[in-house]
């Protein structure tokens, strides 16, 4: 069994953040093309933002450090650290209110 520390990779990943020029990073926690499931640490520096984007597929959000906004159609949520989200399938964009990270989960078919 596999293990991971999600407070260190948290840690990680907003020091990676803060170095890179686009303010954001990210470290796949689980799976990725050929799985089901995917699951995704995102960091952000505070103002920088994922940018619009299509839902991926079913996906839920969980705020794992700092304020995060995510904008979906015309609603808008705030999330805190322990914030759970199911993200709404339709054009979103995540912004970091704060330095924040979020554990992006995503359930798609694999191909």
């Amino acid at each position: 069994m596999e293990s991971t520390s999600l407070k260190q990779l948290v840690d990680t990943q907003i020091e990676a953040a803060r170095a890179a020029s686009a303010g954001r990073s990210a470290s796949t926690v689980h799976g990725g093309r050929e799985h089901d499931l995917r699951q995704t640490v995102i960091a952000l520096v505070e103002g920088r933002s994922l940018g619009e984007h299509e839902s991926p597929g079913e996906a839920t959000l969980q705020v794992l450090r700092g304020q995060v906004r995510l904008h979906a159609g015309g609603s808008t949520w705030e999330g805190a650290e322990g914030d759970y989200l199911l993200i709404p399938q339709e054009r979103h964009d995540l912004e970091a209110v704060t330095d924040a990270a979020v554990l992006l989960t995503v359930a798609t078919r694999a191909s």
